[in-house]
């Protein structure tokens, strides 16, 4: 049977609808019909509903460090002594951990009204190196993982095949590394296995960057990833000394050497591209490519801060990420594109003058259908055919009170706090009803459990 869900106020085109309802199939995707007799109707009575948020690049395992490295003494000035906090939090994870530790993350992502999650998955082996009896043990736990909490979930299943250019392999890493003919190998298994068989459950290539695979290596992936029509994603450009080292082997930054070497394209995401130039702008602009920002973890690691003025303004799409899980608030993430260039610049609301769709609006696509076309999702917006990936707000919440329909997209974007988020539907199905998901308590202590283990073995 169909259902129509019916909300105070619908957002869809750019506006919210009064009194308009939202049709679904009995297999979760949306319907243009008017509903009629035989449909089933859910009351959404006091919520506004908008379509469900991307979370287009996320390192789920990383949720166990939050907090943990935000001292110089403890984890050192910058995002190279940085990772000396993630590798401990990575080396003593069994697959059980590995499915807890990602539960936590999916599920507290999904109270942030996020329905799809591009998870750019690297933990392949055990914690000496070696390959478990299925090497695909991880990335399994990570799938199972999401599907307990409901998600959607695009694995980008990621190669990793050196430290870096002259650089003898990083023992924090040892979990990270295949050869390409064991990565694809892999990969194929994991498409064969499991692609066709969920509507929640998708795949990309993702080389990790260009330091950590080389570029005769990084072609062969790109082939295979084009040839089966996925979506085909990489850091590129988080950190100054990347560019350089880039430079010493290639001759060329990241994004110039890609664009040389036809590796770029309308399948292509550059995650973080923060370290760009106008020219580069243009190289991605002109391949069609998505930039990904990670504002809440770019901002905890120091980074540096996307040109999203510029980047916008070439007609490049942005899409968002929450990375490390320093933060998770798709919200925070998109506001942050203006905030910090407000801090940059000394002035106000700078990509209001970027395009003719109002700031709050083109925030929400950044949120929303800009990383479900990175990851190649049939979501996104509200639209006829789409999956019924959605969440409500309660609109008398303290955070938003006192808004129309007129301007609660502007308080959305700018005020929302993640209390107002009460339902969160996934491919037609309530995975979180009025705030409450049924695995709240279980998910949150196993959790518990493995980040005293994990810590503890640090004291």
């Amino acid at each position: 049977m169909n259902t129509a869900y019916r909300p105070d106020l619908l957002y869809r085109g750019g506006s919210f609808e009064h009194g308009a309802a939202l049709l679904v199939s009995e297999e979760g995707r949306i319907l243009q019909a008017a509903p009629d007799a035989q449909t089933a109707t859910v009351s959404l009575a006091g919520k506004a509903m908008l379509p469900g948020f991307v979370n287009t690049h996320s390192h789920s395992f990383q949720r166990l460090i939050r907090g943990k490295a935000e001292s110089r003494q403890v984890s050192g000035r910058d995002f190279w002594s940085w990772r000396g906090t993630m590798y401990h939090a990575a080396a003593r994870l069994s697959p059980e951990d590995v499915y807890d530790v990602a539960r936590m993350a999916f599920l507290e992502m999904v109270r942030a009204g996020t329905t799809t999650v591009g998870e750019f998955h690297y933990l392949h082996t055990a914690p000496d190196g070696r390959p478990y009896a299925d090497p695909n043990l991880l990335a399994r736990q990570v799938i199972a993982a999401a599907q307990s909490v409901g998600i959607r979930i695009v694995l980008l299943r990621t190669a990793y095949l050196r430290s870096g250019f002259a650089l003898p392999k990083d023992p924090g890493q040892t979990r990270f590394f295949e050869t390409t003919a064991e990565f694809l190998a892999n990969m194929d298994a994991l498409l064969k296995d499991l692609q066709p068989s969920s509507e929640s459950v998708r795949f990309g290539v993702a080389p990790h960057s260009i330091r950590a695979v080389p570029l005769a290596d990084l072609h062969q992936m790109a082939v295979w990833a084009r040839d089966r029509q996925l979506p085909l994603h990489m850091h590129v450009a988080e950190q100054l000394a990347e560019n350089a080292a880039c430079l010493r082997e290639y001759g060329a930054t990241p994004v110039s050497l890609l664009a040389r070497e036809g590796l770029l394209g309308a399948d292509f995401t550059a995650v973080h591209a923060i370290h760009i130039t106008d020219a580069e702008i243009r190289m991605l602009a002109d391949a069609r490519a998505t930039i990904c920002s990670c504002p809440t973890t770019e901002r905890n690691l120091g980074d540096g801060i996307l040109a999203a003025d510029k980047v916008l303004g070439a007609g490049i799409r942005i899409a968002l990420g929450s990375d490390s899980q320093a933060q998770i608030d798709p919200l925070e993430d998109a506001r942050e594109l203006d905030y910090h260039l407000r801090l940059q610049q000394q002035e106000r609301a700078i990509l209001d003058q970027v395009g003719h769709e109002p700031l709050a609006a083109r925030l929400l696509d950044c949120a929303t259908i800009n990383g479900a076309q990175s990851l190649q999702v049939a979501a996104g917006s509200l639209s006829h055919d789409n999956y019924a990936d959605f969440f409500t707000v309660d609109r008398n919440d303290s955070s938003i009170a006192g808004h129309s329909a007129d301007d609660l997209l502007s308080i959305l974007a700018f005020g929302l706090n993640r209390s107002a988020i009460r339902d969160v539907v996934v491919n037609g199905k309530m995975i979180l009803r009025d705030g409450r998901h049924p695995l709240d308590e279980e998910i949150v202590e196993r959790y518990k459990v493995v980040h005293r283990k994990v810590w503890s073995e640090r004291a």
